[in-house]
């Protein structure tokens, strides 16, 4: 509710785009409940009202942002045959890398944080899991459709796609341009280039 006793539309939403952009300014030191209510110009207790505390209020938000990224790639394979394959997986890897490293990092330096992360991912949140199995669904269909190779190893190719966007948004920094050429680069290695099928 607003000082006004008046329900705050996307509230939810408001207070986790606030908690980036207090990120992006003020580092992780700077991320406490205050800040992020002064940011989302809500009253001062209202995250509090609505999360247990803010190592809740941070694992939602992480939860949040996996979310976005495992829905775009739970719609790939929907694309086969649209396209080009090494477009496609470029177009996951920006919405993967587009995550905040600021936010990311939070699920590691707030250990009460990132166990409820963990148990979320456990118990079916969408997260890195979810997003390596897309991907490999949508390669299967690539493969059935023979715009990849009949010996394609999608797992393979699933993994390492995942798992090298793991190491990037896990070791980058919040200012670092995105890895742009690195993807292309391993992506061409992967299935060949943008255009090739």
């Amino acid at each position: 509710m607003s000082p006004r006793g008046v329900a705050i539309p996307d509230l939810r939403e408001r207070l986790f785009d606030a908690a980036e952009r207090v990120l992006a300014r003020d580092g992780a030191a700077g991320l406490t409940s205050r800040a992020v209510t002064a940011e989302a110009d809500c009253a001062k207790g209202v995250l509090h009202t609505h999360f247990a505390g803010l190592d809740e209020f941070v694992a939602e938000l992480v939860l949040d942002r996996f979310g976005r990224s495992a829905r775009v790639a739970a719609a790939l394979p929907a694309e086969a045959g649209r396209g080009t394959v090494a477009g496609h997986l470029l177009a996951l890897a920006s919405a993967v890398l587009s995550l905040d490293p600021g936010v990311v990092g939070l699920a590691v330096t707030r250990p009460a944080a990132a166990a409820r992360v963990r148990e979320a991912w456990e118990a079916g949140a969408p997260g890195f899991d979810a997003i390596q199995a897309s991907l490999e669904a949508y390669l299967v269909a690539e493969r059935d459709l023979g715009r990849t190779p009949a010996d394609l190893d999608v797992g393979a190719v699933a993994l390492a796609l995942v798992g090298t966007l793991h190491h990037l948004l896990m070791t980058g920094r919040p200012d670092a341009p995105p890895p742009v050429e690195q993807i292309e680069r391993l992506v061409g290695a992967l299935v060949g280039r943008p255009g090739a099928n």
